[in-house]
């Protein structure tokens, strides 16, 4: 997505163009899933007067209209994402924190046919699957081996 599929985004949730409002979207795109202390870090990059508040206020009127989604991994801090609507799930690493998507279990609408829907209208799952990222897997196992010598 560049400016212009920002610009448009915004136009058609009837939300004005503002330049604190296209660098925030600028940095989800840079920075999928980061918190909103590393959002702010990137959007003074490009908007160095711009408030702690502001971005946090851009970030709730995107979440809003379903232009950025906020995810909020057990025990984590709120992140964003420009990837919306189609019903994703993300892998979060136990050890640091990093989180990535996964596409959701093959099939027609797997994740939204629940067992029992208890008479809801189901029409979203969140599933969040742990473990540690190949970057922590690796220290983990030599760590856990050496603790066994």
């Amino acid at each position: 997505m560049d400016d212009s599929d920002f610009e448009g985004l915004l136009r058609s949730a009837d939300l004005r163009v503002t330049r604190p409002r296209l660098a925030v979207l600028r940095a989800v795109r840079r920075h999928p899933h980061a918190d909103t202390g590393s959002l702010l870090a990137a959007v003074r990059t490009e908007e160095p007067a711009v408030s702690h508040q502001a971005v946090y206020d851009v970030l709730g009127v995107l979440s809003e209209h379903g232009i950025v989604r906020r995810i909020q991994p057990a025990g984590s801090v709120a992140r964003y994402e420009l990837r919306v609507g189609d019903n994703h799930h993300h892998v979060v690493c136990r050890s640091c924190g990093t989180v990535a998507d996964v596409d959701c279990a093959v099939g027609h609408r797997p994740c939204l046919d629940a067992s029992d829907s208890r008479g809801f209208v189901i029409d979203e799952a969140e599933v969040t699957y742990w473990g540690l990222c190949p970057s922590c897997a690796p220290t983990a196992t030599s760590t856990s081996a050496a603790s066994t010598h």
